[in-house]
């Protein structure tokens, strides 16, 4: 039997804030993540992370790819924060692991067994992290091989690892699936999509998900600027044009969407691009009723709210959180019913 702290700690995990100020786990500079845990937390033995892709891509670059360095970063970060957060994007990621102790008060949502494999559902920036070692990077897929613990509060959300579909497959698929579920719950049938940011895991399944809300007669229109992503795009099946226009030039991208469109824009705009200064691009291309939903964590707030302003839009503004009811049943179903999608997404991260 572990030993557990005879307390129960608060359920959104203030109580392992070390700020001087109070403030929520996520705003946080650093959490404690030591042991034991309060009798109402959840330890997980970890096993792998995923960052997040605005995260990973501002570590390479910082690093000119440097994995070993990268590492570091990482190391260092749960060293000195207690937990996993990109002080350029602020933004995390989620994990991978083996639930080792259940706190005897805990009264949450989740219903695990001691030695149930799971996927985390919140992200690593309010997660308190303890790595020992990294033992492998993947630059390919962002996902790291690592050993240590990590805590769930009470709050926190969580899933089993499905056992049809390979690990790093399901890994990918939970970390964005709060993507496809909103693009599911937005879209409406007979409408035209764009997804900026296309070729990646969220906007792979942003658009497998938006073709099946949208039917036969909608539009799915897609930018991609990677030769071999927008040709594993293509391969889909889904999408009535995959574009490799700039992302970040905002007249090109309009010129684009007029076009296909016939001057009508897009109904929906769906921004996963892992890169910053694309908001205006989003923007410029839906219509005055439309909507846009910015589920990157490059997105600026400042330039989307300004940049609405400064051409007059009176689209509807949707920021993804990452949660969206039951997004990891959604994605999961996704995946099993999609064929094409299940074979990508395992050749890219199933190796």
């Amino acid at each position: 039997m572990l030993k557990e702290r005879n307390k129960k700690g608060d359920a959104f995990g203030v109580h392992r804030v070390l700020d001087s100020s109070a403030t929520l786990p996520q705003a946080a500079e650093r959490l404690d993540n030591s042991l034991p845990v309060y009798n109402n937390e959840i330890l997980i033995e970890v096993e792998r992370l995923n960052i997040d892709a605005a995260s990973f891509v501002q570590m390479e670059k910082e690093t000119a790819g440097n994995a070993e360095r990268i590492g570091e970063i990482i190391l260092e970060n749960c060293r000195t924060r207690g937990k996993q957060q990109n002080r350029v994007t602020g933004s995390g990621g989620m994990l991978v692991g083996r639930v080792k102790q259940i706190g005897s008060r805990y009264s949450g949502p989740l219903k695990f067994k001691v030695g149930d494999r799971i996927a985390t559902l919140v992200s690593l920036t309010l997660t308190p992290l303890h790595l020992e070692k990294i033992t492998s990077i993947d630059l390919k897929t962002h996902q790291i091989a690592a050993t240590g613990h990590a805590v769930l509060f009470e709050t926190g959300m969580a899933t089993k690892i499905p056992t049809d579909l390979p690990e790093k497959m399901a890994m990918a698929l939970f970390d964005v699936a709060g993507a496809p579920a909103l693009v599911h719950a937005t879209a409406r049938k007979g409408q035209s999509l764009l997804v900026i940011g296309a070729g990646g895991k969220a906007g792979v399944l942003s658009c497998v998900a938006g073709r099946n809300k949208v039917g036969p007669k909608g539009k799915i229109f897609a930018i991609e600027p990677h030769p071999q992503a927008a040709k594993d795009l293509k391969k889909l099946g889904v999408c009535d044009a995959v574009w490799s226009v700039d992302a970040t030039d905002p007249l090109a991208v309009r010129r684009m969407v007029e076009k296909a469109t016939r001057g009508k824009l897009c109904d929906v705009i769906i921004n996963v691009a892992s890169v910053p200064n694309t908001e205006v691009s989003a923007l410029i291309s839906c219509g005055l009723t439309g909507k846009i939903i910015f589920f990157s964590m490059a997105t600026s707030f400042t330039k989307v709210a300004l940049g609405a302003e400064g051409i007059s839009s009176s689209a509807e503004l949707l920021f993804g959180n990452g949660y969206y009811p039951k997004h990891a049943e959604f994605v999961v179903k996704l995946a099993r019913e999609n064929e094409h999608l299940r074979k990508l997404f395992i050749s890219r991260y199933d190796h």
